[in-house]
């Protein structure tokens, strides 16, 4: 069983961009966030899949139309924050009130426990082993936030599969990290973001033939934005821009094949598998 999952922000939330680092000017940007993510679901319902949305707090408080759509289709969520901000330029006080506010106003229009978080960028770094506490600290049962190869904002040298992770003061806490290809002496991501609109689609699937080889989920990240062809460009460099919008008209087509072939489920049901999450039901739990 491989991980499905889906970071829940809207196209201006990419980072180190100047419509991401100024939240006073979202709301007058035009969204494509609830439409994308009604495309996503209407999938996931054709092949009855069930995946993980890690949503951003913002948009939970703006379109809490969003969150019901998830919970209704009985998909687990999880939280990506509430201001999409990395979380090494971040204090543990200051990531532990974001991942709060987060958590509240998702499960204030969920009506669902959230288990697990996705760092915008996965910018769980080395050095900042201080967030898996706060992680734990707030209630939250994993992880699935680090990237086990060099990449822009994160990085992580850690097990490419489920795994726990220390952190500096707390319990070891379950972590399902990112999937990488080996290449020689690199490693590389196949299946989520830029890479999976990017690469082509056989290449996609040998990298889930080499993760059962070795008996590992692999993990698929995907954003609304990866799916809209009509998507409203930031302003950013043109390397930048060629590896945020290439490929979007191919996603679905990439993510059809990967349904029609593989089997797929939650994160939290990976990590449950993998006996690294607490048994509890696979679905989200409600709320009394």
């Amino acid at each position: 069983m491989h991980a499905l999952s889906f970071d829940i922000e809207d196209w201006f939330h990419i980072v180190e961009t100047e419509a991401g680092e100024n939240p006073h000017q979202w709301s007058a940007f035009p969204s494509i966030v609830e439409g994308r993510t009604r495309q996503i679901l209407e999938l996931l319902r054709e092949f009855d899949v069930r995946a993980t949305f890690f949503i951003l707090g913002w948009v939970a408080e703006r379109y809490p139309s969003v969150v019901r759509m998830i919970a209704d289709e009985g998909h687990e969520i999880g939280t990506h924050s509430f201001w999409h901000r990395k979380v090494y330029e971040l204090t543990p006080e200051a990531f532990h009130e974001d991942l709060l506010d987060s958590i509240d106003v998702i499960r204030e229009h969920s009506g669902v426990e959230v288990h697990g978080f996705r760092a915008p960028s996965f910018s769980i770094i080395p050095g900042t082993e201080w967030a898996f506490d706060v992680i734990r600290k707030v209630g939250l049962k994993y992880d699935a936030s680090l990237f086990p190869a060099r990449r822009a904002h994160g990085g992580y040298p850690c097990e490419c599969g489920p795994h726990l992770q220390n952190g500096r003061d707390s319990e070891p806490i379950p972590e399902l990290p990112m999937s990488v290809l080996p290449l020689g002496p690199f490693r590389f991501c196949f299946s989520g973001g830029g890479y999976f609109r990017l690469l082509p689609a056989w290449l996609i699937e040998r990298g889930f033939e080499l993760a059962e080889r070795a008996k590992r989920p692999a993990v698929v990240y995907l954003h609304p934005r990866d799916f809209a062809t009509d998507c409203p460009v930031a302003a950013m460099s043109a390397f930048r821009r060629f590896k945020c919008y290439v490929g979007q008209g191919s996603t679905e087509g990439k993510l059809r094949r990967l349904l029609e072939k593989y089997r797929f489920t939650t994160c939290y049901e990976v990590l449950r598998h993998a006996n690294l999450a607490p048994l509890v039901t696979a679905e989200a739990e409600v709320l009394r």
